[in-house]
C-alpha cells in the first residue's frame, strides 16, 4: 500500500512538478490527484504531463458542498499537499483529515504569516524590515492561516543589497529541495502506519 497523495495549488505550481517527480517511480508514495481553484492554473499542465488526473473547483463548491471532501474520500486520499494553494481550508476539509493537510509558507513562521502574507508580498515585508535571514516553513494546516504546528524550517542569509528576485530565488530553491523530502518522510511514516 503506497500513501496516496493529492496536491493544492493555485498557480504555477513548482513545488508540485517537484512532488510529481519525486513521486513519479517511488516505493512508498504516489501522487494520485491534483487540484486547483484556478481554471488557468499552469499546474494543471504540469499534472497532464505526468498523467495524473485534475479537478477544477469553484469557490461556492469548496466553501458550502461537501464535493472536494466526497472526491479526496473517493480517491482515499492519505495526506493533502497545499503547494501554493491560497485559499483558507474550511472545517469541514479540516475535520475529513485531521492533521494529514500540510502548507509550505515563503517566510519562517510566526513572522509574516497570516491573511494576504504570501509569494512576494512576504517577502517585500521582510525586505521593507530589513531582515538579516529569512527561509521557509512547512507546517501541519488548521483553520487559521499559517497557524499549524510546524514540521520543518530552513533558512538562508538576506545579503546586503539583495534583491526581491534574488530573496525569491533564495527561497524558492529551499523550498524545491525541502519540501518534496518532508513529504516524503510524511507519506513513509503514514505507510508504515497503514501497514499496521
Amino acid at each position: 500500500m503506497k500513501t496516496r497523495i493529492a496536491i493544492f495549488a493555485s498557480g504555477s505550481g513548482s513545488n508540485a512538478q517537484k512532488i510529481l517527480e519525486h513521486f513519479k517511480h517511488h516505493t512508498h508514495g504516489e501522487v494520485v490527484l491534483v487540484l486547483t481553484n484556478n481554471p488557468q492554473a499552469y499546474v494543471l499542465q504540469r499534472a497532464d504531463n505526468f498523467e495524473i488526473p485534475t479537478h477544477v473547483f469553484t469557490r461556492t463548491e469548496f466553501y458550502q458542498t461537501e464535493n472536494v471532501v466526497k472526491l479526496l474520500k473517493t480517491m482515499e486520499v492519505d495526506l493533502i499537499v497545499l503547494a501554493g494553494f491560497l485559499w483558507l481550508v474550511p472545517v469541514s476539509l479540516l475535520k475529513a483529515f485531521p492533521n494529514q493537510i500540510i502548507n509550505i509558507h515563503p517566510a519562517l513562521l510566526p513572522k509574516y504569516g497570516g491573511k494576504g502574507m504570501y509569494g512576494d508580498n512576504v517577502h517585500k515585508a521582510v525586505l521593507a524590515n530589513g531582515e538579516t535571514e529569512s527561509g521557509i516553513t512547512i507546517h501541519f494546516v488548521n483553520e487559521h492561516f499559517d497557524e499549524g504546528e510546524i514540521i520543518s524550517q530552513a533558512k538562508f542569509k538576506i545579503e546586503p543589497g539583495d534583491t526581491l528576485d534574488n530573496i525569491k530565488l533564495k527561497g524558492q530553491q529551499l523550498e524545491h529541495f525541502h519540501f518534496p523530502r518532508v513529504v516524503d518522510n510524511l507519506a513513509t511514516k503514514m505507510r508504515s502506519n497503514i501497514k499496521s
